[in-house]
């Protein structure tokens, strides 16, 4: 089986170890008339076997003149070369900034011939350094292409979201080749009230020609801020194809993502799968496309981007992510694979064979390899500390817990702060630690503990979303009479809200492992009269007929009694 274009070039690129790769993060993007009050989010689930799961701050700063700044490649540390540095940088927390502008990524790779390793801006360079210099999902364009034009770029290729209070962009990306400077990349506006999404393949196919009102190139950037404008690209990439002899058919019917990166089967099995099901959970038409998602029917490519059948709010957009394809074929915890407690993931590696023939695992949104996720929440009502939630979290998306980090606050909560221990180093105050606790308990019991995880799961995240609506209104108040004190209000609310997730899930851990411990489940019951102590109800609820039936089968009559 053909391995995905993102594997090959990322080992080639960073050195790491195949079994280090992984098909890794997805992304959803929702307008505002997709929303029901009106907000723009974006998800991302940054997902990789060697990633530490902690929640990034850059406060606001202004620099002296002919300031440089180091630039080092996000995945590996290596560095990469410097950069002048802006006069004034914004606050960022996570993956959003102080003016509610929002970035995710996924790696999509492409032909390994488009890497240029004498460039110096990396993908993570982009993002982060992005967040801080734009005000604007537009200028987070403009910033994207000033920054790879001007230092080239040192990445494979990357699909990435672009969200702000009023619009959500796709912008897809990759290299010119070594020694090009550069980068060729499209962008797409998001229609209102539709939603998109995207998960390590590109999704851009053919796309409307500069016609300088609605469509534009990179040399008519002067017209960026112009709302009619919902395509941009760069100028030569038909060209940089065409050089390739990738492309020789006439402009209107250039595919970016069929050019520069051609989807096979992994492609579609293991990245355009998880799009669908996200989509499949919000639309009731996407079985269509199950052949498509299923890699059996490549020519049955799904839209760029859909209607859901009704608005969706941060706990639906929150669900999609929580996706490991319940109640579609690919249903995870339905075959022998899940175990006889049903669980929701599979142990890499994803590829395997059986007397030589290659065989797969499903790769889900939600994952054990995830390190941190987020629904950045940006509203165009509020003033900007106050509009845009970073709702963040750690671990496997379908067990975590998300907590509201308000894009306007100056510290972060100390358990989810860089430094708090790292990927080799275990710390007990770790949001990162103490939920991979959790989640790797409930995969080995997950049918039998799954309704006590989710129990807590939701008391808190319904319990954040109801308290947002007042912290929402006095926070805006207090922002028209003092807005330090309401930065001061918001960020005392977010670090507060984070240190209580990552206490109560260590509670959690306790109660679920007494309860479990041992293959038993254990119930308090109250002490009888005239008794010392209580003995706890016991059950053994063992592996289940199904299980025991596939043991039979399996063993014939090594275990019948005699």
């Amino acid at each position: 089986m053909k391995k995905l274009f993102a594997l090959l070039l990322g080992i080639m690129l960073t050195g790491l170890l195949p079994e280090q790769i992984t098909n890794a993060c997805t992304n959803f993007l929702v307008t505002k008339g997709a929303s029901k009050d009106g907000s723009v989010m974006i998800t991302y689930s940054a997902d990789s076997h060697v990633l530490y799961g902690e929640l990034y701050f850059w406060p606001a700063k202004n620099w002296p003149t002919g300031t440089m700044v180091d630039i080092y490649e996000w995945d590996t540390g290596k560095y990469l070369g410097k950069i002048p540095q802006k006069s004034h940088t914004y606050s960022v927390v996570g993956n959003m900034n102080e003016h509610q502008v929002s970035i995710g990524e996924t790696t999509f790779g492409g032909r390994p011939e488009l890497a240029d390793s004498t460039g110096i801006v990396d993908y993570g360079t982009l993002i982060y350094f992005t967040l801080q210099r734009a005000k604007s999902a537009r200028e987070a364009i403009l910033t994207f292409s000033q920054l790879v034009t001007d230092y080239g770029y040192a990445s494979s290729g990357e699909s990435f979201s672009i969200g702000d209070a009023n619009e959500a962009w796709i912008l897809e990306l990759v290299g010119k080749g070594q020694g090009k400077k550069g980068a060729v990349w499209v962008a797409r506006r998001i229609p209102d009230g539709y939603i998109s999404g995207h998960a390590n393949h590109p999704r851009i196919t053919t796309f409307p020609l500069a016609d300088g009102v609605k469509s534009i190139t990179t040399k008519q950037l002067d017209k960026i801020y112009n709302p009619e404008v919902e395509t941009i690209y760069a100028y030569d990439v038909v060209d940089v194809a065409r050089g390739y002899k990738w492309f020789e058919g006439q402009d209107k019917d250039f595919s970016f993502s069929d050019t520069y990166a051609p989807l096979d089967f992994s492609g579609a099995r293991f990245c355009e799968a998880r799009v669908w099901s996200g989509f499949n959970m919000v639309n009731s038409t996407m079985g269509q496309y199950l052949d498509y998602a299923m890699g059996e029917n490549l020519k049955n490519r799904m839209p760029l981007w859909i209607k859901p059948d009704n608005k969706l709010g941060p706990k639906d957009v929150m669900g999609m992510m929580r996706n490991y394809y319940q109640g579609t074929p690919m249903d995870m915890t339905k075959d022998v694979g899940a175990g006889p407690y049903g669980s929701t993931v599979r142990w890499r590696p994803m590829e395997w064979k059986v007397d030589g023939v290659g065989y797969i695992h499903e790769r889900a949104i939600s994952t054990q390899q995830t390190g941190f996720s987020f629904v950045a929440q940006s509203r165009s009502w509020l003033p900007d500390p106050v509009g845009g939630i970073n709702w963040f979290g750690v671990d496997d998306t379908y067990y975590t817990v998300y907590s509201p980090m308000y894009c306007g606050i100056n510290k972060v909560p100390e358990t989810f702060a860089v430094g708090n221990g790292d990927i080799m180093t275990f710390s007990d105050n770790s949001a990162f630690w103490v939920f991979n606790q959790v989640t790797n308990f409930a995969y080995t019991r997950t049918r039998l503990l799954i309704g006590d995880l989710q129990k807590k799961q939701s008391e808190l995240e319904d319990g954040y979303m109801k308290e947002t609506i007042n912290v929402d209104k006095s926070a805006e108040a207090l922002y028209k009479k003092n807005p330090a004190e309401a930065v001061k209000f918001l960020t005392d609310y977010s670090v507060k809200s984070g240190n209580s997730t990552v206490m109560q899930w260590k509670e959690l851990y306790k109660f679920l492992f007494v309860k479990y411990v041992d293959g038993n489940v254990k119930e308090a019951v109250p002490v009888p009269k005239g008794y010392k102590f209580h003995v706890p109800k016991l059950t053994q609820p063992g592996y289940g007929d199904e299980w025991n039936r596939l043991i039979v089968k399996m063993t014939g009559d090594k275990y019948r009694e005699k």
